[in-house]
């Protein structure tokens, strides 16, 4: 637990409180200086040092990497470095970390070595009711690296010793967030302003849907600000969550940094949990030691050897495609009372063929979970009332705020100024989202903002109205899409996690059910640097929303959501579609800006019903060790319980 200092605000120490009045803290850092890079051989001193300051890689806590932190100084440069602890023994250290889950080898691929704070914009202190204080760094690139905990405290000695090395403004709307290397307005910039464009294919002479954006979909076009404290040389509204409201170019780019964007060999299971997958396990950490070597080399080297064939003769094609769920079908699942029959038999039918369009606004409350499978046409016709009054009874919340209130309630004002820069520029392409003044558009903006106080911890994060969109679209109730959307987010909702947990656990299954499908493939994306998997971010975050037209987006989505032959069939979809490619990826020698304009370019060229055979068929061939390749927990998972579908006792009507 954090000690009664840690929660101290840093305005506590005279020395700070001095500076802050000077506008600088300690030493002032040249300009001259912030070109300077690490030198080995140069004398340095070691300003603050921390240990047992930890990241976590996994969902899991006792898989934390706890480490060492310091500072150096080298002459007018400042720089941070955070080495995890090796030679760790096998057992339970006096932390309760379980310290071998992680390998010692595979550690390694997190450190931070030597961080200069003329790269970093920010650093974010955040203090938990309950645990321990940590720390997120945020880069001026608009990267973030991983949560610091410090399970031994000292992240106000931590803060006091940067400031007297380098500049450091408190920032004027929030205490917590500290920047780095301002010498401008002090003003909140956030990662969460940074425009979507609504289309992500963009090249280079085609700019992003708001021209003054300085990312587009091609990994190499970021244009450095010649200020720390500028994101693409603009500046940005007042400040949200650094972490959690982080735009997908930014996340698309994180392989950027050092070594926090590697991809992980570490072992998911330990030998005692799962010992019928020993032999597997092994042939994990047979290989990880030259995956180490290949991560941790400064040079780009692809084989010249031609790419070796990937055997299909072991795989059988996925059965064929079928029409959609029509109306003379659906009835046939019904009984009297409208319970279905066989809710697996239902999915069975959706996964081959999907539901035809006139059917989705009943059928899509089922896969959801806002309808159960075995009520009845009374019970549904209750719940919609129900729902529909606990509805407006949240969005009364916000809607009952005035502006005396809206002044004083920070949070509610930047949630509702990010829904609506957001809204106005969903899938207006579409003719139901299109025109001036759409109602349809007003809909997504109060369902969301709703959303935003039924759920507010999580709150708002942008990628949001893209998974609402086509839920509005289909269902056309403002309350039954609500809570659609909020059965959705129950599975989807660890995507927008603060700490990327969510992503990072999915991104980790991917490189697995890869390195088990496609052993050369996989190969190649080390050698060139692309094992961390970030071009298929967006494909996970949103659901494959920018790769296929409106009416075969809603398809594949309802194919997902019957969870038919496995819950992460999205991560299979990833792989049929990176092997369908892949002579073209080798053959191309694709280092990451590279394979991430690829990628993104391929956004309308996917033959779906191609993809989903090619998917069903590798996850039938991968079958136990394909699971055995995703942690638990990993999302999409299912809901744990039918709260969102409250039916009455018998009786109560």
């Amino acid at each position: 637990m954090p000690e009664s200092d840690e929660q101290h605000d840093l305005s506590d120490d005279s020395d700070y409180a001095s500076s802050q009045q000077q506008g600088f803290g300690g030493s002032v850092y040249s300009k001259s200086a912030e070109a300077r890079e690490f030198d080995e051989n140069d004398a340095c001193e070691t300003v603050y040092s921390r240990e047992n300051v930890a990241i976590h890689p996994t969902q899991n806590p006792a898989e934390r990497i706890s480490g060492q932190l310091r500072l150096i100084k080298q002459q007018s440069s400042l720089f941070l470095r955070w080495v995890p602890y090796i030679d760790i023994p096998y057992n339970e250290d006096s932390t309760g970390e379980l310290s071998n889950s992680i390998l010692t080898k595979d550690r390694q691929l997190y450190a931070i070595k030597y961080l200069p704070f003329s790269d970093v914009h920010s650093v974010h202190r955040y203090t938990p009711p309950l645990g321990w204080q940590y720390l997120i760094i945020v880069l001026s690139s608009g990267l973030a690296y991983p949560p610091l905990y410090f399970y031994s405290g000292g992240v106000r000695e931590f803060l006091v010793n940067l400031k007297q090395h380098v500049v450091i403004v408190r920032s004027a709307d929030n205490a917590n967030i500290f920047l780095v290397n301002d010498f401008r307005d002090p003003l909140q910039r956030s990662l969460s302003s940074l425009e979507l464009p609504r289309a992500i294919a963009v090249s280079k002479a085609s700019p992003a849907h708001n021209a003054t954006a300085r990312y587009s979909a091609e990994g190499s076009s970021y244009v450095e600000s010649s200020s720390a404290s500028e994101y693409g040389g603009r500046h940005m509204p007042k400040h949200h969550d650094p972490a959690r409201d982080i735009s997908l170019q930014v996340l698309e780019k994180f392989s950027l940094i050092t070594k926090f964007a590697r991809e992980t060999t570490s072992q998911i299971f330990q030998e005692s949990q799962n010992k019928g997958s020993v032999t597997y396990e092994k042939q994990h950490e047979n290989n990880s030691s030259a995956l180490s070597e290949t991560m941790n080399s400064d040079k780009l080297f692809v084989s010249s050897e031609p790419l070796e064939e990937f055997d299909n003769s072991q795989l059988a094609m996925g059965e064929p495609r079928q029409d959609p769920l029509d109306a003379e079908e659906w009835a046939a699942f019904l009984d009297s009372e409208g319970r279905i029959n066989d809710s697996n038999a239902l999915k069975k039918r959706i996964f081959y063929g999907g539901i035809n369009s006139n059917l989705r606004k009943e059928v899509w409350k089922f896969l959801l979970g806002y309808h159960l499978y075995d009520s009845t046409y009374a019970e549904r016709e209750y719940l919609t009332s129900a729902k529909k009054s606990e509805y407006e009874c949240l969005k009364s919340q916000w809607q009952s705020i005035s502006t005396t209130q809206a002044k004083r309630f920070s949070k509610f004002r930047e949630r509702r100024g990010l829904i609506e820069k957001d809204v106005v520029r969903t899938d207006r392409s579409v003719a139901y989202y299109d025109g001036d003044d759409n109602p349809h558009v007003k809909l997504l903006h109060d369902i969301l903002l709703t959303y935003s106080f039924y759920n507010f911890d999580l709150g708002y994060c942008q990628g949001m109205s893209d998974l609402l969109s086509p839920i509005l679209f289909v269902i056309e109730n403002e309350s039954e899409s609500f809570w659609c959307f909020v059965a959705l987010m129950e599975r989807l909702g660890p995507n927008f996690n603060r700490d990327q947990s969510g992503m990072h656990s999915q991104l980790f299954a991917l490189s697995k059910l890869v390195e088990l499908l496609d052993r050369p493939l996989h190969d190649y994306f080390v050698q060139a640097d692309c094992s961390n998997y970030y071009y298929c971010f967006r494909w996970i975050l949103i659901q494959f929303k920018r790769e296929f037209e409106y009416q075969k987006l809603l398809c594949l989505w309802e194919v997902l959501w019957t969870h038919y032959i496995s819950e992460h069939f999205h991560l299979y979809i990833c792989v049929a579609i990176l092997k369908k490619y892949r002579r073209q990826i080798y053959t191309e020698r694709m280092d990451f800006d590279t394979l991430l304009k690829f990628v993104n370019e391929l956004s309308g060229k996917i033959d779906l019903d191609d993809i989903l055979m090619e998917a069903e068929s590798l996850c039938r061939y991968a079958g136990e060790k394909g699971a055995a390749c995703i942690p638990p927990g990993t999302p999409p998972s299912l809901p744990t319980g039918p709260d969102q579908a409250s039916y009455p006792e018998n009786g109560d009507f």
